[in-house]
């Protein structure tokens, strides 16, 4: 089996792989700093207002067994964090430049429309009625 070493680079090299590469590292970071802030600013105070400082503490024991829920809930709060800034600093502002310099395309006139005497289907530009011959 021979390796193709020019197809592979011309397979790294192409556009959307090195984008999507980009967009993972980036997408990685920026975990890493909703992460941080969820952990060190939105978990203590939600444990200031329900007691304790964090969540990951929290557990319950059912038969010798723990059931570790604050992990959960950290998570949960991560998730819903990480998800709340990327609808509303990255999806919204994308949606609206797309909005912005792709306006919408403006609608083609119907190709067919009814006859005001018998209801059937003519060509737009019909003068006559082909099915009960009313000028239209």
């Amino acid at each position: 089996m021979k390796i193709d070493i020019k197809g592979f680079r011309d397979f790294v090299l192409r556009g959307n792989v090195v984008d999507l590469a980009v967009a993972v590292v980036i997408g990685t970071a920026f975990g890493l700093v909703v992460k941080a802030f969820v952990n060190d600013f939105i978990t203590p105070l939600i444990g200031l207002i329900f007691g304790g400082k964090t969540f990951g503490s929290k557990d319950f024991v059912v038969r010798h067994q723990v059931f570790g829920y604050g992990d959960f809930i950290d998570v949960v709060i991560y998730f819903v964090a990480v998800a709340f800034v990327i609808y509303f600093f990255v999806v919204q502002p994308v949606a609206a430049l797309m909005a912005r310099f792709n306006p919408p395309l403006p609608e083609e006139p119907p190709a067919t429309r009814e006859c005001t005497e018998c209801l059937s289907t003519i060509p737009a530009e019909a003068s006559r009625c082909a099915f009960c011959t009313v000028e239209q």
